[in-house]
């Protein structure tokens, strides 16, 4: 998450990671049908049990190949009214599938070796072709691996990521069965059991991490600590923002989202504080590695005091009520705005009047006593204050 290579430059939509995906995975198909065919056909004909079966292990990759092209063309798309934040997540699950099949394949391979240890006779010794069958599915396995894991990392995809590890697993599985058959022609067929059993164990733990990883990532488990820091300093460095709290974040895909409380000066303007988090929201897409959305809740100083606001009424019925105990006041009928500060628990009033109206700062000083009083018996209320100015737009 953090890197900043070239992977941080796209994200799942990208069509130039789209097209390079898209042409590892039908390469990958057309390269697993020719090695099916070779491998079952020469597998017959050698008389090599393994082989075969190692054929037909090969035919169960072009169908993970096959879920591969599917998450890709489905998991592109944007967001709609049923899947609001879009759909990377079908990667996320194409990646568990085919780290399923990882653990599944080692199973198999780890069961088919302890059965040939178990019973020697069952080995069949194969032709001399067989083995050069074998060790050229497992260059060009290899060579799957490689080319599919050079454009995985290049775009931070795991669903590639785990299909290049499956060729990997399949590259091993072909070395068994080259183990296999060169040792039976030589006359040690437990060889080939015994290597089965360790790259088992291999392919397993593959298949785990790559599993777990995915798994993670459909729970909502966060970025790790250095992604966290990485964001705090971010959002800190920009103006306006006095420090933050109730940071969460959550995978999605190759990326993440990031919800996030910053604290700003209480007297800001809904505008200049909707400012400062469009900010925070620009520059952590911009400067973190692939945060994909981020969104921005705005807070006063005060939202951390123990005594809440939850429980206060909104403008309208506090206006209301302001109406009811002001009118004793003749000018209250000249108050132009009426601005509503809730904190600790309280709503604080700042009242906008004619400047015209208080000669001078005696009289506004009676005034604002004669507004505080008549609201100190409401316990919703908190401090009056008064503000002047030269219009005398009398709106109420």
């Amino acid at each position: 998450m953090s890197d900043t290579g070239e992977r941080g430059r796209f994200d799942s939509s990208s069509p130039e990671r789209y097209a390079a995906s898209l042409r590892v995975a039908l390469v990958n198909i057309v390269a697993n049908f020719l090695l099916t065919a070779a491998q079952v056909v020469i597998g017959i004909l050698g008389h090599s049990q393994a082989l075969v079966a190692d054929g037909m292990h090969t035919l169960s990759d072009t169908l993970a190949d096959l879920l591969v092209i599917f998450a890709l063309k489905h998991g592109r798309k944007g967001a709609d009214e049923e899947h609001p934040y879009g759909h990377e997540r079908i990667e996320t699950a194409v990646t568990l599938i085919l780290g399923i099949a990882l653990i599944s394949v080692a199973i198999g391979i780890g069961v088919r070796a302890g059965l040939k240890l178990a019973d020697p006779s069952a080995l069949v010794t194969p032709s001399l072709l067989t083995l050069w069958v074998a060790i050229s599915t497992l260059a060009a396995k290899e060579a799957m691996y490689r080319f599919t894991i050079r454009t995985a990392d290049r775009f931070g995809s795991n669903m590639l990521r785990a299909s290049a590890w499956h060729h990997r697993s399949d590259a091993l599985s072909s070395l068994i069965v080259a183990a296999g058959i060169g040792g039976s022609l030589i006359g040690f067929a437990y060889f080939d059991a015994l290597a089965a059993i360790v790259v088992a164990v291999m392919i397993a733990k593959v298949g785990a991490g790559l599993g777990w990883q995915s798994l993670r990532e459909l729970v909502d488990t966060g970025l790790g600590a250095k992604d966290l820091d990485a964001i705090r300093h971010t959002i800190h460095a920009v103006g306006g923002v006095k420090t933050l709290h109730q940071l969460r974040t959550r995978r999605l895909g190759g990326q993440a989202l990031v919800d996030v409380h910053i604290l700003v000066d209480d007297r800001l303007s809904v505008t200049e504080g909707h400012q400062v988090g469009e900010t925070v929201r620009a520059r952590l897409m911009r400067d973190v590695a692939g945060i994909a959305d981020v969104m921005v809740h705005i807070d006063t100083e005060e939202d951390l005091l123990e005594a809440g606001c939850a429980h206060l009424p909104l403008r309208d019925a506090v206006l209301t009520r302001l109406t009811r105990y002001f009118q004793d006041i003749p000018e209250a009928r000249a108050i132009e705005h009426v601005t509503l500060h809730y904190r600790g628990g309280r709503i604080d009033l700042e009242l906008l009047l004619p400047l015209g109206l208080c000669p001078n700062p005696e009289a506004a000083d009676r005034l604002a006593g004669r507004f505080a009083a008549a609201v100190q018996q409401d316990q919703d209320f908190g401090k009056v204050e008064l503000r002047f100015h030269i219009s005398t737009n009398m709106v109420q």
